[in-house]
């Protein structure tokens, strides 16, 4: 059963302006350290680009989170961040891994399953967020 759902866009050159800002801690707030050692380690590229498509899953996790909970207040006052982690398998596809409270909040819902897919083209970032109960299922 779907719990949720969620998308986000990202402007790249805007996301761009903002993480290079002099003195912005931005980054260091909302990545955690593993996500910055992948984007790191997968070379040559846009880093930048990288990382707006791992904000918009983040933003697009909160999304569907609160989607699954309409109607009800929300959990968390503020989220950090972190908690909300993008980890890719030996073959670069996406997943989230949750930590934290965010973890915590998210499996009172039950055996919850995040899906995650990411994408980017010319000057965006999206993600799109599916939640889902697979224990609820027909």
């Amino acid at each position: 059963m779907i719990l949720g759902v969620g998308i986000d866009l990202v402007d790249v050159e805007a996301f761009r302006e903002q993480v290079q800002r002099p003195g912005t801690s931005f980054v260091q707030g909302m990545f955690s350290a593993r996500e910055l050692r992948d984007v790191r380690e997968r070379g040559a590229g846009d880093r930048a680009l990288r990382l707006a498509a791992r904000f918009a899953a983040k933003e697009a996790f909160i999304k569907a989170w609160s989607s699954a909970i309409f109607g009800q207040e929300p959990v968390l006052q503020a989220v950090d961040w972190q908690e909300i982690e993008v980890v890719h398998d030996a073959w670069g596809r996406p997943a989230l891994k949750l930590h934290g409270e965010v973890e915590r909040h998210v499996t009172q819902l039950g055996d919850v399953t995040t899906h995650v897919s990411l994408t980017h083209d010319g000057p965006l970032a999206g993600a799109y967020v599916v939640l889902e109960a697979p224990h609820l299922a027909g």
